[in-house]
């Protein structure tokens, strides 16, 4: 009895397919903005706020997989996309709308809409940038990130009050700001900066021991305390780049001033 093995095609193109554990990550992460949005459609806004915060650990470790195991894919990148924009886009526009931008009328739906329009083309830009060379550090604040300011806001909100809040201006003015920021050129840093093979100073431990105290002593307090000085800290950071280069800048226009000064100087003394 004789068996024949059919000789492999070098010319015969690989399966089409896609990588499972990553993407079924993204699409977790993509069902919490799901149930973000029906919450809030509900009146369960904390809820809708904590789904936000899961969806942001979803999102992270789907590419931090996907990085690990090499299996970035372009499937996986416009599926990440399109989660995001439900999770981290149009479920937390929801939560802020159904929970303190209603009184506003139309201010307070087309902030709303601003954010969900901003976080959609903060998506298509990092995309296009995505491969190229260059930082490490974001373009703009990531989506993820302003989502989970607004969640902070929420969580920290019920921490200490309940039912809807007043009529409050700041909370257009935080929705419409954090939307401008997506859209900015504002440098943003993210833990993938970080390279965890190379080693590291023992105080980075301790940093992360600290947070990691700090968010199982009072996770509500400590997620609202974290998400706002990352926003804060990015202003700040990027308004003292700002006065730097432009430091900078006028001293690279006045030092040939100061030279051709000196040089006639010079000229009159020999005369």
């Amino acid at each position: 009895m004789t068996f024949k093995f059919k000789k492999r095609d070098p010319g015969r193109k690989p399966k089409k397919g896609v990588y499972l554990l990553p993407n079924a990550l993204t699409l977790c992460g993509m069902f919490c903005g799901f149930y973000a949005i029906l919450s809030a459609i509900n009146g369960n806004f904390l809820h809708a706020a904590w789904a936000i915060v899961l969806a942001n650990i979803f999102d992270g470790l789907d590419g931090w997989i996907a990085r690990l195991t090499n299996t970035n894919t372009r499937f996986g990148i416009e599926l990440d996309s399109l989660s995001d924009l439900v999770a981290f886009g149009v479920a937390p526009a929801v939560m802020m709308y159904k929970w303190s931008l209603i009184p506003f009328g139309r201010v307070g739906w087309a902030a709303a809409f601003l954010f969900v329009a901003c976080g959609a083309l903060r998506l298509a830009r990092f995309n296009i940038q995505t491969g190229t060379p260059g930082s490490k550090a974001f373009k703009g604040m990531p989506i993820p990130g302003a989502a989970t300011v607004l969640a902070s806001i929420v969580i920290f909100y019920y921490e200490f009050w309940e039912g809807l809040p007043e009529k409050n201006f700041f909370f257009p003015f935080i929705t419409i700001l954090l939307a401008l920021i997506m859209v900015s050129t504002f440098r943003y840093h993210a833990v993938k900066e970080i390279d965890f093979k190379e080693k590291k100073p023992f105080w980075f431990l301790i940093i992360f021991v600290l947070i990691l105290f700090a968010i199982l002593i009072h996770p509500s307090t400590a997620i609202f305390i974290f998400a706002m000085a990352y926003l804060v800290w990015g202003i700040i950071e990027n308004i003292y780049l700002f006065i730097k280069r432009r430091y900078s800048k006028q001293a690279e226009t006045e030092k040939p001033l100061r030279n051709l000064s000196g040089t006639e100087e010079v000229k009159d003394e020999n005369h």
